[in-house]
């Protein structure tokens, strides 16, 4: 799947061929400067993107959002672990609140005038 060298080599070969010994030297040449070219765009790029964003930059996880790394199935479980994950937050903040009230309410509770308290959620 990857470029190795019996690949490269068949390439060179065949390039060869194609187009001659005499041409061969010049395209090479042209070649090599394409690669710088593209690399220095790239790199560019890359410069102007990290002072345009600033010191997110560096925050970012780049692998993440290569799209070799795409798995639909990791998407979708990801995304229903995270829907998961902020309903328990907030039937934990639901709940916190709710035992919050109920003892301001029992502490804000006055107990009747014969001095004995009672408490209708413990029957």
């Amino acid at each position: 799947m990857g470029l190795n060298f019996e690949k490269v080599l068949v390439i060179l070969v065949i390039a060869l061929f194609l187009l001659g010994p005499e041409r061969l030297p010049e395209y090479a040449r042209k070649f090599g400067e394409l690669v710088r070219n593209l690399k220095r765009m790239a790199d560019g790029a890359k410069d102007r993107l990290k002072d345009e964003m600033g010191p997110e930059f560096d925050e970012v996880d780049w692998r993440q959002l290569d799209p070799r790394q795409y798995d639909p199935r990791r998407i979708i479980r990801d995304a229903l672990v995270e829907d998961e994950r902020e309903a328990h937050a907030a039937a934990r903040r639901a709940r916190v609140s709710e035992a919050a009230e109920r003892r301001a309410a029992a502490a804000a509770a006055v107990p009747p005038a014969g001095g004995v308290y009672f408490d209708e959620e413990a029957t």
